[in-house]
């Protein structure tokens, strides 16, 4: 090749062995491109790869805790795209330096603290079922503020260790209903309220949590898939991640549809069915998802359908995932992926469908991958015959 452009150059000016060296590196990388085999990527993850590689913000060094929020990978599901004939596409959220999408939220609302007064060495206060106050304590430490949170005692024993790990004050109390006073959301302001130099959060009805999606999240996934989203879903609990990601997608796209996912005992299937807050079954053993009311964040959401997804359905996918896919994840994800391949066997093939992993399998070892426990809520048989003799306690049976 050099011995070719030595002799060219006797004979061209510079400029014109420029241009044929220029010409001759494109066809080389047309070739190395065109021989990527099984492990081709499609249109839309080539784009995002080429940005990846540029001298962006992706790739510098990041500021601190707080600057690595975000940015997390965006997955196809092999074995479920091929089932539906779409892009079945999960943001892995338990890449977040907290470990689920609440970092997301976690981050704006501290944000939206310190904006509204809170000074330095302040107490953040929240009532959360687990991954936003994980998310806050993680926040709260890099940016030297204390952490208070209050929580249903229903929530996994690893998240509430978890919490205290990193330091924050955590309070489990009775599971009542939002009408009750003593709903740890109302004991999360009562404290607030009585503590100096503090700020109660409100993860539900601060809409710092929507714009957190709306700056973050929907632009992620828009940039990610090259602008190719024919729907996004996802459950529910505050209602920012659903009302902020399907916000910016319909700003990009009004054709995006959002389906909201639901588990049993939330009234929000019913509500964006019917218009009626009525609840659907008894009761679920997802944590953080499902609501008994429309909270600040989701007033507004562009909801264009409801999904309803009994237990079984959830547990079954998440064991899927595993077995399938290579990914550990708890219930809520579990029942996101089993929206999503909904979705697409109703869109038909050739469509794309976009959910979140909330977080990982990890923070649910005490339930979702106990036999006994399984076997306690009538889930066992759910499980894949290759996973029972793996799981501690299991011994195949």
């Amino acid at each position: 090749f050099f011995f070719f452009v030595f002799l060219w150059n006797t004979t061209r000016p510079a400029m014109t062995t420029l241009v044929l060296i220029s010409r001759m590196l494109r066809v080389a990388r047309r070739a190395r491109a065109g021989s990527g085999g099984a492990h081709r990527l499609t249109p839309a993850l080539c784009r995002h790869q080429h940005s990846a590689s540029n001298k962006d913000s992706w790739a510098a060094p990041k500021d601190g805790l707080a600057d690595t929020v975000g940015r997390t990978p965006l997955i196809r599901l092999r074995s479920l795209s091929d089932q539906t004939g779409c892009d079945i596409l999960v943001k892995a959220e338990s890449l977040n330096p907290g470990g689920s999408v609440k970092d997301r939220a976690a981050l704006f609302l501290v944000r939206d603290a310190e904006a509204n007064g809170l000074q330095p060495g302040g107490t953040i206060v929240e009532g959360t079922a687990g991954n936003t106050g994980i998310g806050l304590a993680h926040v709260c430490n890099a940016l030297g503020y204390k952490c208070v949170i209050y929580m249903p005692n229903t929530q996994s024993q690893e998240k509430i260790d978890a919490l205290r790990m990193l330091g924050a004050v955590v309070h489990p109390v009775p599971a009542v209903p939002f009408s009750d006073p003593n709903n740890y959301n109302h004991q999360a302001k009562r404290h607030a309220d009585e503590t100096p130099n503090s700020y109660w959060t409100d993860q539900f009805d601060n809409t710092a949590n929507r714009l957190s999606h709306i700056r973050l999240t929907g632009p992620e996934i828009w940039t990610q898939t090259g602008g190719r989203v024919d729907a996004f879903t996802c459950a529910t609990g505050t209602g920012g991640t659903l009302a902020g990601v399907g916000a910016y997608l319909k700003e990009q796209d009004p054709n995006v549809k959002v389906v909201l996912a639901d588990p049993p005992g939330s009234v929000l299937f019913e509500y964006f069915t019917s218009g009626n807050l009525a609840r659907t079954g008894d009761g679920s053993v997802t944590e953080g998802i499902g609501q008994g009311r429309i909270t600040d964040n989701l007033a507004g959401a562009p909801v264009d359908s409801a999904i309803h997804i009994p237990d079984d359905v959830s547990v079954k996918m998440a064991f899927h995932l595993l077995a399938k896919e290579g990914l550990c994840v708890g219930i809520s994800s579990g029942l996101n992926v089993a929206a999503a391949v909904k979705v697409a066997e109703e869109l038909g093939p050739g469509h794309t469908v976009v959910t979140l992993l909330c977080d990982s399998g990890l923070r649910y070892a005490s339930r979702l991958f106990n036999p006994e426990w399984l076997k306690t809520k009538g889930f066992w048989d759910l499980v894949p015959s290759e996973l029972k003799a793996t799981l501690p306690g299991g011994n195949g049976i």
